[in-house]
């Protein structure tokens, strides 16, 4: 069982930036591919970035893309650096990792197989 604990969020300003931090319990956590997900009240829950094992490959939402930056180190990190936030940025932030390995099937929650508690992130205008 991976235990996904989410932290970094907060309160900011339009045109700010937040980095959220997900830290992973599993010691073989470099066999997983990892996804940040959000989801803004009465929204459902939406793909944001996701990462290879290897930390080679990255995806990205179009809402997202040239503003967030997603990585990972080789123990049990993973981050979403979110630059310039807009107001549709507030939600809750989700970190899941996956025994399977991403690519097309990058944004479907169904392709995770542990989730975080989230993480909120409000944007004021």
């Amino acid at each position: 069982q991976v235990q996904l604990v989410e932290s970094g969020g907060g309160l900011v300003q339009a045109g700010d930036s937040l980095r959220l931090s997900c830290a992973a319990s599993e010691r073989t956590f470099t066999r997983f591919d990892m996804g940040w997900f959000r989801q803004a009240p009465g929204k459902e829950r939406e793909s944001v970035a996701a990462i290879s094992r290897s930390g080679g490959t990255t995806y990205y939402a179009d809402s997202v893309k040239g503003r967030f930056t997603i990585s990972r180190d080789s123990t049990k990190m993973v981050w979403l650096q979110m630059n310039s936030l807009k107001p549709e940025d507030t939600a809750v932030y989700y970190c899941a990792a996956s025994r399977a390995m991403l690519s097309t099937n990058w944004a479907l929650r169904a392709g995770y197989d542990y989730w975080g508690q989230g993480t909120q992130v409000t944007v004021s205008s």
